[in-house]
């Protein structure tokens, strides 16, 4: 009887993996019809949530992550999460084996009447965010860890730094080129996730990549926006109620070129200039507008006539908070219109000849 039930549990050992050790299967802890990586994309982990915050441990566990095959996503932030950034998460745990998000408010993308003192933060609770989405690294550097002491290099890309946004802030976009590049360095990425609410920033990043041929695949993620179509910003938050209930005026007059470009067939760039600034002065208090701009997605140069894909952007001052919003446009009968009537004129003369 001794002699039976010795050898039962050792049949049973055999016959739990077959084809496999024991220690093999312990590490796994998946059957093999549900490949690690495979079941990392689609169920958010969390629980091993790693912070750090040197660069140089940062970069071993990318080595490490890289060495084993597996793709990293990464999301640059400065924190105070809201739904946009939730929904870069999202997308890169969506698509990558590792996620790493970082949390720095980098200081050259300040001037020096800005709000970098005062830029919202909270801590705990993007952590606890992060955990909850299936992050696996926070990356916390403090500010001496990305510009130690003697720290002179900057990043610039010329006269796209210098439109739009770049007018009023001159040496914000070599801050963001700047860090982003840094960034990059440290994590290693093969995915980096951006938000379209930005879409100078993500022009001017694409270039930096292509410009310094960057190994980094960008991924421009659509704007995240509150039911009342307000972009999700985290400068949202020092607006009052009666300001928070202005801002949506912005998305609003995006929304009217729109209609009045695809429905009633306008293209000429002045008058709707002027029909988006009426309905965003309407306000009371007006909205302080910045700048409107309809202009060429890749080169931001302004559009004498609407053709093509059309960038319309635009930057208001409300209160303390400075907002942002843009919306691309494909214009009916633009310049892929033009190219096949003009294929099939030189096909008709081909004819006729």
């Amino acid at each position: 009887m001794a002699k039976k039930a010795t050898k039962r549990p050792a049949a049973r050992r055999s016959a739990r993996t077959p084809g496999k050790s024991a220690g093999t299967a312990r590490r796994s802890g998946r059957t093999a019809s549900k490949p690690d990586r495979t079941a990392r994309k689609r169920t958010p982990r969390g629980g091993g949530m790693k912070r750090l915050q040197s660069a140089a441990s940062q970069r071993r566990f990318a080595l490490q992550q890289r060495e084993r095959g597996r793709q990293i996503g990464f999301v640059p932030t400065m924190g105070a999460f809201h739904e946009g950034h939730l929904a870069l998460i999202r997308k890169a745990r969506s698509q990558c084996d590792v996620v790493v998000v970082s949390i720095f408010v980098n200081p050259l993308q300040f001037g020096p009447q800005e709000d970098f003192t005062r830029y919202p933060r909270d801590l705990a609770r993007d952590m606890d965010r992060a955990r909850e989405l299936g992050v696996d690294v926070v990356f916390v550097p403090e500010v001496e860890e990305i510009y130690p002491e003697g720290f002179a290099t900057k990043v610039s890309v010329g006269p796209l730094a210098q439109k739009l946004c770049g007018v009023s802030r001159p040496e914000h976009f070599d801050g963001v080129c700047t860090v982003v590049l840094k960034l990059i360095g440290i994590v290693q990425p093969h995915r980096l996730y951006l938000g379209e609410k930005d879409r100078q920033q993500v022009i001017i990043l694409q270039r930096m990549v292509r410009d310094l041929n960057v190994d980094v695949k960008i991924v421009p993620v659509p704007t995240v926006r509150e039911k009342d179509g307000l972009a999700y910003s985290s400068r949202n938050r020092y607006l009052s109620a009666e300001q928070r209930a202005l801002a949506p005026r912005l998305y609003e007059s995006l929304r009217l070129a729109q209609r009045a470009i695809l429905v009633g067939g306008v293209r000429d760039p002045q008058e709707l200039r002027r029909m988006m600034q009426a309905h965003i002065r309407e306000g009371d208090p007006p909205l302080q507008i910045e700048y409107l701009a309809l202009v060429d997605p890749e080169t931001l140069e302004p559009l004498p006539v609407l053709t093509g894909r059309v960038l319309i952007a635009l930057a208001a001052e409300l209160g303390r908070a400075r907002l942002i919003d843009n919306l691309l446009i494909n214009v009916p009968g633009g310049r892929m219109a033009e190219g096949i009537a003009h294929q099939r004129k030189g096909a008709s003369g081909t004819e006729r000849g």
